[in-house]
């Protein structure tokens, strides 16, 4: 009888992850180790461990675990894993892509209200005890650019036509697909630009969309177009922005993730009228461990049955 397969979960919540594994039928088939992530993997740990779920792992760290075959990251964003100089190369890395689409489609249709709607303005207003009558901008008929149409940006885009509007937007392998009008090449990303009454992205923080909102792609988007930035806080180069909304080359934006987090007290996002800081709340749920522990566990099935993983990372492309 061969050994169970040791697999290592570093988080400060594995109860969700132990959960899924036994539901799933795994719990006879694997030795699971649970670490909090303040904690180090013991040397015995370290010297087993087959496959690790983490958000992370400091340097060096990786290089001690030399049977570990599988890396589990537990959100969609891997750059951090990627950025490791000792990344073993024969590793298998796999993320959380597509765990947020309960959560964050419809904290990016909050954000496409907030930017037509006036519930702002009315409360700055209640607060002053003002009544003063605004009107509503209409998204119905508007168009929607969507740069990055991944699983999150599919469910947007069925969400936003379901509310009567156009979408558009870029995919690295475009093809046809439900709800979006157009489905186009990232080297055509202007053209979604020129056409969108709102902008949102969705990319992965990559050195080829490092910076990708510049001054220049600022200015080809519409005076009346608002920039939505629910993907990697590298997306935007913030001077640009601040710069583009002072002058009205674009009328606003919101922004949940960005290049520094917590965002410094002196960053002039907090300052700068007509940009809305959110606190990355985009995709956060309150049970998030149990959507991600689902993927977790198809996986765990998968690794042990040696069939092809879920969500693997392409470590060339960067996501």
């Amino acid at each position: 009888m061969t050994d169970p397969a040791r697999i290592l979960l570093w988080t400060d919540s594995p109860d969700a992850y132990l959960q899924a594994a036994e539901a799933a039928g795994l719990a006879g088939r694997v030795a699971i180790d649970t670490v909090g992530r303040k904690e180090r993997p013991s040397p015995a740990q370290l010297a087993a461990t087959e496959g690790l779920m983490a958000v992370g792992a400091p340097a060096g760290l990786l290089p001690a675990m030399p049977k570990l075959r599988w890396i589990q990251s537990m959100t969609a964003g891997v750059e951090g894993w990627l950025a490791l100089p000792d990344l073993p190369a024969g590793v298998t890395l796999t993320c959380a892509r597509g765990t947020h689409k309960e959560s964050m489609p419809e904290n990016i249709v909050g954000a496409l209200l907030y930017a037509a709607k006036p519930y702002d303005v009315a409360a700055a207003n209640q607060a002053q005890g003002r009544w003063v009558q605004t009107v509503a901008q209409p998204i119905n008929g508007k168009t929607l650019g969507i740069l990055g149409l991944g699983a999150i940006g599919q469910e947007v885009a069925r969400i936003a036509a379901a509310l009567g509007m156009r979408v558009i937007g870029t995919k690295r392998r475009p093809g046809p697909m439900e709800h979006v009008d157009a489905v186009l090449p990232p080297e055509r990303t202007d053209e979604v630009l020129a056409q969108s009454d709102f902008v949102l992205l969705l990319l992965p923080a990559t050195p080829e969309t490092d910076s990708l909102m510049n001054a220049a792609r600022l200015a080809r988007m519409k005076s009346t177009a608002w920039l939505l930035n629910f993907g990697r806080g590298h997306l935007i180069d913030d001077a640009d922005l601040v710069a583009a909304v002072k002058a009205k080359t674009i009328a606003g934006a919101v922004l949940d993730v960005f290049r520094q987090e917590p965002l410094p007290g002196d960053h002039p996002f907090w300052i700068t009228e007509g940009i809305l800081v959110l606190p990355h709340i985009g995709g956060p749920h309150p049970e998030r461990d149990r959507i991600v522990a689902r993927l977790f566990a198809e996986n765990l099935r998968r690794f042990l049955d040696g069939e092809p993983l879920q969500e693997v990372v392409d470590r060339a492309a960067g996501y």
